[in-house]
């Protein structure tokens, strides 16, 4: 109950803070009309992104759904190293996507 007054005290007398009114910020006119435009992605990304995602999928379930003597025979398990490799590249290549 105490407690309860003297936050109600502390808080009816503690002086308010004043506002501060700030001016708005100048931006000199060739500065303002020079700003870069937003650069697109080139046409060919969005597709060539894709292909390597779907290519290394359908590698890598190739390699499994073969007994693993597909899609490349003699190398083993490099073909999952192929598969992630496509991935990567699809995801190297989503990373400049705009």
């Amino acid at each position: 109950m105490i407690v309860t007054f003297l936050i109600l005290v502390y808080l009816l007398l503690m002086p308010k803070s004043k506002s501060r009114k700030k001016d708005p910020v100048y931006i000199p006119d060739e500065v303002a009309h020079h700003a870069p435009l937003p650069k697109e992605s080139p046409k060919w990304l969005a597709p060539a992104m894709l292909a390597g995602f779907l290519i290394g999928l359908v590698w890598i379930v190739i390699y499994y759904v073969s007994n693993t003597s597909y899609p490349v025979p003699h190398i083993g398990a490099w073909n999952m190293v192929i598969g992630f490799g496509f991935i990567g590249f699809g995801f190297t290549l989503a990373t400049r996507w705009r």
